[in-house]
């Protein structure tokens, strides 16, 4: 028997036994008639569909924006569904009146998908107003009129009606969004959790559903599907036993704001915001770019640089693969058809630990790289004592550098050692040409990314000038 998938959505309660591989898009527009939340590129990239899912943990609930064009109806059980139309206040709210008043607005295509990923900024706690805030909330929004001046321009109405004010019953005291919102974490409560959602025979699994959707979209709603995100227990960021234990459904977003993350990569922010928009790294998770196996996967090539390990579960059994051997051909696992990637395992590194991360994609941010590449070194007295690096778009598979690492450990660091460094990764790489660029191209972008992450590493040892052409 199927079972009814039940939530919120907006102030009403919704019981449905519509197909659970169904978009959250198809279900608003078709099912619901509910035309505010715009179909675009049902890609995830342009942001038209945008809407905030709330959900319970620990009794306190958290919102989030995502793209309802990646997300399966199954999922929404047990949660709060938020589309514009939830957002509407007899008068503006303060994201309406600031774009309003900067004229941040003119064919509206993708107005209402701005207004609900703004106003998720705001409802998160402790939201510190500035660029890099109206920057993160915009980073999933193409907008062809208006441009992104003017909307950049809210940042200033935001700072003079809301201030430090922030969060859910901050903006519900002040009118910022309806006062329903105050009664939905007991509501949830009331919902009874789905034991098994859609039976026992799935043929297809969807974890965050940002490339499955893309790449199965039409057929998902007919077939026998698994909401992999009904299961939390294999999610989450924890230390054990000497390594961080990081769930396969932990979504790049929970990953990066984890404090264990933040405190061995400093950088993972800016990282972030070079690999994907806010309202996808909601949805994206790590489990599901390792399984892809693309060649480009950013959080594949990261987490390969970090020396992890991989947990595949089948039944009760499990067994523990090196990321660096995953691979074994194009799309081709050491994995069985029965095993399900349960956990990542980071080792714990030394306090001299350093980890550098880089990409190049035809838009500088948020777009699918040409080459990245990412390094993890533990240097001591200007010796490499030890490093891992694996680069992406340069081989069939997420590439692991083995024999450049064996080559530079215990080695000095120098403007000399970091050219043959190069010549020896331009043996050890088959790039191809495609749509990402030529295979001349990717060796010159594998060239100079190495070049910038050792200066960046070194600055101490070596500068960015030493490498300039003379002419």
């Amino acid at each position: 028997m199927v079972q009814k998938t039940k939530f919120i959505l907006n102030s009403r309660e919704v019981i449905t036994d519509a197909h659970p591989g169904t978009l959250v898009l198809d279900f608003l527009r078709q099912n619901e008639k509910m035309m505010g939340t715009k179909e675009g590129c049902r890609e995830g990239d342009c942001g038209a569909c945008t809407v905030i899912i709330g959900e319970l943990a620990n009794d306190k609930i958290s919102y989030k924006p995502i793209t309802s064009c990646l997300m399966p109806t199954g999922e929404l059980h047990g949660k709060h569904l938020v589309t514009i139309e939830g957002l509407n206040l007899p008068e503006l709210s303060p994201v309406q009146e600031a774009i309003v008043e900067e004229g941040a607005t003119q064919c509206g295509f993708c107005t209402p998908g701005i207004v609900v990923s703004l106003t998720a900024a705001l409802m998160e706690e402790e939201s510190d107003i500035s660029k890099d805030f109206v920057n993160r909330a915009l980073s999933g929004h193409l907008c062809r009129c208006t441009g992104y001046r003017s909307l950049k321009a809210c940042e200033s109405h935001f700072k003079e009606s809301i201030g430090k004010r922030s969060g859910v019953n901050a903006l519900i005291d002040m009118g910022g969004i309806p006062n329903y919102f105050r009664d939905i974490p007991s509501r949830l409560k009331k919902i009874p959790s789905l034991t098994s959602p859609n039976g026992s025979a799935e043929h297809f699994f969807i974890a965050g559903g940002t490339d499955i959707y893309i790449q199965e979209g039409d057929i998902l709603r007919k077939s026998s599907v698994g909401i992999l995100n009904l299961n939390p227990e294999i999610k989450g960021v924890s230390r054990k036993n000497g390594h961080i234990q990081v769930g396969s459904l932990t979504t790049f977003e929970e990953f990066a704001a984890h404090p264990e993350i933040t405190d061995i990569i400093p950088d993972i922010e800016k990282y972030m915001f070079l690999i994907a928009s806010w309202q996808i790294r909601t949805r994206a998770t790590l489990g599901g770019n390792i399984i892809n196996a693309s060649p480009i996967g950013d959080m594949t090539i990261l987490l390969m640089a970090l020396d992890s390990l991989l947990v595949l579960q089948n039944g009760t059994g499990s067994r523990k693969v090196p990321l660096t051997s995953f691979y074994k051909g194009y799309k081709q696992l050491d994995k069985t058809d029965s095993e399900i990637l349960t956990e990542i395992l980071i080792p714990s590194f030394s306090p001299d630990t350093k980890i550098h991360f880089e990409k190049i994609s035809k838009r500088k941010c948020l777009d699918i790289a040409s080459v990245n590449l990412a390094l993890k070194v533990v240097e001591k007295n200007n010796f490499i004592k030890d490093i891992c690096m694996a680069a992406g778009g340069v081989a069939p598979v997420p590439l692991y550098l083995e024999k450049t690492c064996k080559f530079l450990k215990d080695q000095t660091i120098s403007k000399d050692l970091l050219y043959d460094t190069i010549a020896l990764i331009q043996e050890e790489i088959s790039p191809i040409t495609d749509i990402r660029g030529s295979k001349d191209y990717k060796r010159l972008l594998i060239h100079q990314l190495v070049i910038k992450s050792f200066v960046n590493l070194f600055p101490n040892r070596l500068s960015i000038e030493e490498f300039y052409e003379k002419h």
